[in-house]
């Protein structure tokens, strides 16, 4: 339903967000995260399969109060998720190598 309100939840109070009916969704299969003493960065991807490349879609920041509400509300999502649809696998620890948290451009 483009256009429509919809009801979140935040901070035990509902509120009905517009959505703008232009906006699209995106698809991210990747995430690089930055951070500095006052903002943590995402930069949503779209890693290209069987290439070494990765086109961005969205670039999103938000203060650390709120990344530590976005953990909390992650957390509870996920298992909400698992408890739903039967619990995931951990990725594993990923190579040192093969983490960047560093954006290009970034200040």
């Amino acid at each position: 339903m483009r256009g429509a309100g919809y009801p979140f939840l935040m901070s035990s109070q509902e509120i009905q967000v517009q959505m703008p009916p232009d906006l699209d969704p995106v698809y991210s299969n990747m995430i690089q995260l930055a951070f500095k003493d006052d903002e943590f960065t995402f930069l949503f991807l779209h890693q290209i399969p069987g290439t070494n490349q990765a086109r961005a879609k969205a670039v999103i920041s938000i203060s650390p109060r709120h990344a530590k509400s976005l953990l909390a509300v992650l957390g509870r999502s996920m298992a909400e998720y698992e408890e739903k649809f039967g619990a995931l696998e951990s990725p594993g620890e990923r190579k040192e190598e093969s983490v960047s948290t560093t954006l290009s451009g970034y200040s």
